[in-house]
C-alpha cells in the first residue's frame, strides 16, 4: 500500500504548547443554559455546565461568546463596554468564578475580542457622532459621499445594503460592516489601537487563557475607500450571508496589507504575559496561501481558523485535496484549528444529515489540528425555523436578511420543560427550545453509548490517549475506492487509518497490513480484526490499530 504527501509534527513537538493539544468547545451564551431564571443563557448556567464539558463530554478548552455589556442586536458582538460584563450574562465576580471553577476541573477559558467594531450606544460612539470636532471623532470611519454619488463607495454590509449610514447632525456617513448599530473602528488611529490593546490587557489581567478575535480580517480597509468589483462566482451556499453581501468581491473593505501589524500588536501584548496565552483568529474562507499569512513569521496569530475546510464539497476527492493544501501551506511550525461549523454557518447535521454527521465528527476529531466543536453538535442537533416574533438575531430583521437563529436554539439538556435549559416555571425564553427535546437531549444521550454524544465521547477518549492522533503525522493512504476518504495518523510505533466512507453505499478499503478496530461511527466494532481488507458500511467511519511491518515505510520522521 502507498502513501504520499506525509508532513510530519513540527520539530519542536517535544515542547507542544496546551493549545495544540486542546479540544475548544464553542459556547453560544445566550442559547447553553440559564442560571438566573431569566429565560436567557448566561455565565452562571455556563458554571452549571463545567462538569458536563470537562467530564462527561472531555473537552479541554471552552470559548464563551460575547459577554460584554450589549443591547443584544447581535447576540453580545455589538460591545457597548469592552471590560463590563453585560447584566443579563452576569458580572465581573461571575468571570471569576468561572476563570476558577473552570481551572479546577481542567478547562482552558478563551473568550472573545471583537475589535472591528462597537455598538451605536458604545460612550465612544456616542462621542464620535456628537461633532465634527469632538476628539473622538476619528475613532470611526466617516466619509463624505463621492462627487455626484450618493454614497462614499459600494461595499455592501454583512447584514444587507450599504455599508453607510447617514448621521445627519453632522453630515456624514459613518460605516458599519454589519448592522448599521455596529459602527466600525478605525484601527489607524493611535488613540484607537491603545485603547483596545489595553482591552486585551484588562481580560489577561483577569486571568482568561487567550482571546478568540471576531473578524480579525476585517480590521484594516483600503484607506482610499475603493469599490469593490463585483463577484462573479454566485452565492456561499455554506454561510448564512445576506445576497447583497455576496454581490462583491470583498477585497478592498478588509485584509489590507497593514492589518499584519495590527496582528502583531495584538500578538506582542499576549505574548507578554505568562501562562502560554493564545490567540485564535476568525479570519474568512480563503486560499491556503492567503490563510498562512495569519500566521505571520510566527508572530501574528497563533491559530487562525482554517474555514476552507468548511467550504470543501462532501465528497472524498475534494476533501483530500483540500486537507492536503492544508498541510503543504502550513508554515514551519504552525498548527492549524479545525472546526465543521460555527454560530454563523447552518448545523452540521442539517448540512450533511446525521448519518454523516458522524462521520464528520471523526474527520474533525482525527485530522491534525485543534478541533473546534459547536455546541449542540456533539447531541446532533438540526437547524430548526424560529418564528419571526421569536427571532432575536436583528440581521434577519433587515429586508431580505438571513436569521442566524435557526442554528443557535437552546441546548437541550433534559425531557424536563424548558429541555433544562431553564427551569420549567421560566415563562420566556431566548429562542424557542429544540423541537426533538424529549428524545433528544443530553441526558438521554449520556444513556446510550451508541447516540451521537456517545461516539464524541468515545472520540474524545481516544484521541488523549494516542499520541499520533493528538500530535502525530498525516499521511492519505492510497488507492482507496472513490467514495473513502482515507488517511494514517503516525507517531513512534503507533499507527492509526482513519477510512471514512462518505456515501450510503457499502465499500472496500484494501490493506497492505494487518490491524484492528479502535472505534467505528456506526455499530459497535471495537477490537475486530481486519486482514486483507477493511469493509465499510454505508455512511461509516473507521479507525483502524495498525500492526507495524518491518518492510513498511515509517510515516512519523
Amino acid at each position: 500500500m502507498t502513501s504520499a504527501g506525509t508532513h510530519s509534527p513540527p520539530a519542536a513537538a517535544t515542547a507542544r504548547p496546551w493549545w495544540q493539544d486542546m479540544v475548544l468547545y464553542e459556547v453560544h451564551l445566550p442559547s447553553l443554559r440559564d442560571g438566573d431564571g431569566d429565560g436567557i443563557g448566561d455565565l452562571h448556567g455556563l458554571i452549571e455546565s463545567l462538569d458536563y464539558l470537562a467530564h462527561d463530554l472531555g473537552v479541554t478548552a471552552l470559548w464563551t461568546g460575547p459577554f460584554f455589556r450589549s443591547p443584544l442586536l447581535d447576540q453580545g458582538f455589538d460591545i457597548a463596554d469592552h471590560c463590563d460584563v453585560e447584566p443579563r450574562f452576569g458580572d465581573l465576580a461571575t468571570v471569576d468564578r468561572l476563570l476558577a471553577e473552570a481551572r479546577a476541573r481542567g478547562l482552558r477559558v478563551i473568550v472573545d475580542y471583537v475589535p472591528n467594531h462597537t455598538s451605536d450606544q458604545h460612550p465612544w460612539f456616542q462621542a464620535s457622532r456628537s461633532s465634527r470636532e469632538d476628539p473622538k471623532r476619528d475613532w470611526y470611519v466617516w466619509a463624505d459621499a463621492r462627487p455626484g454619488a450618493e454614497l462614499p463607495n459600494n461595499w455592501t454590509s454583512e447584514a444587507g445594503g450599504s455599508v453607510w449610514e447617514y448621521d445627519e447632525p453632522t453630515g456624514q456617513f459613518y460605516l458599519h460592516s454589519h448592522l448599521s448599530e455596529q459602527p466600525d473602528l478605525n484601527w489607524r488611529h493611535p488613540g484607537v489601537r491603545a485603547a483596545m490593546l489595553d482591552v486585551l490587557r484588562f481580560w489577561l489581567d483577569r486571568g482568561v487563557d487567550g482571546f478568540r478575535i471576531d473578524v480579525a480580517h476585517m480590521l484594516m480597509k483600503d484607506p482610499e475607500l475603493r469599490d469593490n468589483p463585483p463577484n462573479p462566482h454566485g452565492r456561499n451556499v455554506y454561510d448564512l450571508q445576506h445576497p447583497d453581501f455576496d454581490a462583491q468581491l470583498h477585497v478592498n473593505d478588509r485584509m489590507h496589507p497593514d492589518l499584519h501589524g495590527v496582528l502583531r500588536d495584538m500578538r506582542r501584548v499576549v505574548d507578554a504575559y505568562p501562562g502560554d496565552r493564545v490567540t485564535i483568529g476568525e479570519i474568512e474562507s480563503m486560499g491556503w496561501t492567503d490563510w498562512a499569512a495569519y500566521f505571520g513569521a510566527a508572530d501574528e496569530l497563533h491559530l487562525p481558523f482554517a474555514f476552507k475546510l468548511i467550504e470543501t464539497a462532501w465528497e472524498a476527492t475534494a476533501l483530500r485535496a483540500t486537507v492536503a493544501e492544508l498541510e503543504a501551506a502550513l508554515p514551519d511550525g504552525a498548527w492549524p484549528i479545525l472546526a465543521l461549523g460555527n454560530h454563523d454557518r447552518p448545523r452540521l447535521a442539517t448540512r450533511l444529515g446525521r448519518a454523516q454527521a458522524r462521520v464528520a465528527a471523526m474527520l474533525l476529531l482525527t485530522l491534525r489540528g485543534t478541533p473546534t466543536l459547536f455546541y449542540g453538535d456533539e447531541l446532533g442537533l438540526v437547524d430548526q425555523p424560529v418564528p419571526l416574533a421569536a427571532q432575536r438575531d436583528a440581521f434577519g430583521f433587515t429586508p431580505g436578511g438571513v436569521s442566524r437563529d435557526p442554528t443557535r436554539m437552546p441546548m437541550p439538556w433534559s425531557d424536563a420543560p424548558n429541555s433544562g435549559f431553564a427551569a420549567p416555571d421560566v415563562a420566556e425564553l431566548w429562542l424557542p427550545v429544540c423541537r426533538e427535546y424529549a428524545t433528544r437531549n443530553v441526558a438521554a444521550q449520556l444513556a446510550q453509548p451508541g447516540s451521537e454524544l456517545g461516539l464524541y465521547r468515545s472520540l474524545l477518549r481516544l484521541r488523549v490517549g494516542s499520541p499520533a492522533l493528538r500530535a502525530g503525522s498525516w499521511t492519505p493512504y492510497e488507492p482507496v475506492p472513490p467514495e473513502v476518504l482515507a488517511y494514517v495518523r503516525a507517531a513512534g510505533d503507533e499507527r492509526k487509518l482513519v477510512a471514512l466512507n462518505l456515501t450510503d453505499r457499502p465499500s472496500r478499503v484494501a490493506l497492505g497490513t494487518a490491524g484492528t478496530i479502535a472505534l467505528a461511527t456506526g455499530a459497535d466494532r471495537t477490537g475486530e480484526p481486519v486482514r486483507d481488507a477493511l469493509v465499510l458500511a454505508p455512511d461509516e467511519g473507521v479507525i483502524v490499530d495498525l500492526e507495524r511491518r518491518d518492510d513498511q515505510e515509517e510515516t512519523s520522521r
